[in-house]
């Protein structure tokens, strides 16, 4: 099989010692290409040329945002049957979509799990989302998550690490300093099936949109606000109408025991399994897509697209 490995040299839980027994690895059972990527952007270029040049598999060392970045570039003509397999090794912070395939959080480890579902041609298609004209592996959103992955950006580029008690700190100080609690900007709209009419929620704070389980992890704990979420199914929705202190405990609460009580009477819109929606905002919100910080928006077309890439896992 010809193979490319995408490293992103900036992974946060990986080293050139770890980085050179990995190649090694896969160099045993892959015709293997190796590049190291140098700017944002710079993965979507390597899964258009992977495409073009019809490689069997591209494997992503790294987090969520390099996956992403080579799943825009392996399905830059769309889905369909010539687009390479994707494997993933795990290198973030996060590791999101690693993760929800089963796969052990250690790179080594990984890696040697991934060689063995190689040989034995293991793997599957999954679903992924699109939001406008962007594909998500593991989730997006709009408002206070996306307001605190800029916030954290620029905490990188002023040379500190991300640890889980940085995105906590960063949380707790964009939730009371930083994003607005008194003036909801979105809205969220979806068409029934069947056309059985528009739903449509005014005052919405933030939403988060996930394709998979959990949202994400603090440490090893899992965050899921979403607990049905899966790579099988639509996209769940999970957003807040309410940003006073006692919802936002509640939402937490709820984020952490993977809990699905709650309703939009509370403050709280839940949707299972969705194959659409739109957010617009009435000014620009922050986006984010796969932990990446897009840019203020005023509309996101969500959808669903089932089996739109095969993986190996």
């Amino acid at each position: 099989m010809r193979g490319l490995l995408v490293v992103n040299p900036r992974a946060t839980t990986t080293s050139p010692r770890v980085i050179d027994v990995i190649v090694h690895a896969l160099s045993d059972e892959l015709d293997l290409d190796v590049t190291v990527t140098t700017h944002r952007g710079h993965g979507i270029l390597l899964g258009e040329r992977a495409l073009e040049q019809g490689l069997d598999v591209v494997v992503t060392l790294g987090g969520d945002g390099v996956v992403n970045e080579v799943v825009n570039g392996l399905l830059s003509n769309g889905i369909g049957p010539d687009v390479p397999l994707l494997a993933t090794i795990p290198g973030g912070s996060g590791n999101v979509f690693a993760r929800s395939l089963g796969l052990p959080n250690d790179a080594v480890e990984a890696t040697s799990y991934l060689l063995e579902s190689i040989r034995t041609g293991s793997g599957r298609a999954i679903g992924l989302g699109a939001a406008n004209e962007r594909w998500f592996v593991a989730n997006a959103g709009i408002g206070i998550d996306a307001e605190i992955i800029a916030a954290m950006e620029q905490h990188r580029k002023a040379g500190h690490k991300a640890t889980p008690t940085r995105y906590l700190a960063t949380a707790i100080d964009t939730f009371f300093r930083r994003t607005n609690r008194r003036d909801p900007a979105l809205t969220i709209t979806r068409h029934h099936p069947d056309d059985a009419g528009i739903e449509r929620f005014e005052g919405v704070f933030f939403a988060f949109v996930q394709n998979t389980s959990p949202w994400t992890f603090y440490g090893s704990w899992p965050i899921n606000p979403c607990p049905e979420a899966s790579l099988d199914t639509g996209l769940d929705v999970f957003a807040l109408r309410r940003m006073h202190v006692p919802t936002a405990l509640t939402a937490t609460r709820r984020m952490i025991t993977g809990s699905t009580r709650g309703t939009a009477r509370g403050g709280i819109i839940s949707w299972h399994d969705q194959p659409g929606f739109t957010l617009t905002a009435k000014r620009p919100t922050a986006l984010q897509i796969d932990g990446e910080g897009i840019g203020p928006t005023t509309e996101v077309v969500f959808t669903s697209h089932p089996e739109a890439l095969r993986v190996i896992c």
